[in-house]
């Protein structure tokens, strides 16, 4: 089985919180959709790809003003034009699990902004994809 891997992290500012003072779930999402995307590109090679469905979105825990958080993102399955991913975001420090998406699906398209196969089946890694 992969392992999920943890790259980004983001510190919890000021302009990150609610008015309950902890961290805004919307900005959450973006920064996980981002990351989602970016990753996809690079396993996919193409970075025309549209974020087509994301299931149930978990709120474990809190992240409040200071916090250190990573994002951790792995591809579970590959469809014809499509990726599946899964998604844990957790303190850095404490490891205590933040937020957890079972499934995010992007979809490959062209310039016309239709799905077209991508032709990968299974993950690679950045040692493989980009060479020094």
């Amino acid at each position: 089985m992969n392992k999920m891997n943890f790259h980004t992290r983001k510190w919890v500012k000021p302009e990150d919180l609610n008015p309950n003072g902890t961290l805004f779930g919307g900005s959450l999402l973006k920064w996980i959709d981002e990351e989602a995307a970016i990753y996809t590109i690079c396993q996919l090679g193409n970075n025309k790809v549209v974020t087509k469905y994301m299931s149930e979105i978990n709120f474990v825990s809190s992240a409040t003003l200071g916090d250190i958080i990573e994002m951790g993102l792995m591809a579970t399955s590959f469809g014809n034009t499509s990726i599946t991913l899964t998604c844990e975001v957790r303190n850095k420090i404490t490891r205590q699990s933040i937020l957890t998406i079972n499934k995010i699906v992007f979809v490959n398209i062209d310039d016309n902004f239709n799905p077209v196969p991508h032709g990968k089946t299974e993950i690679t890694y950045s040692q493989d994809r980009f060479k020094d």
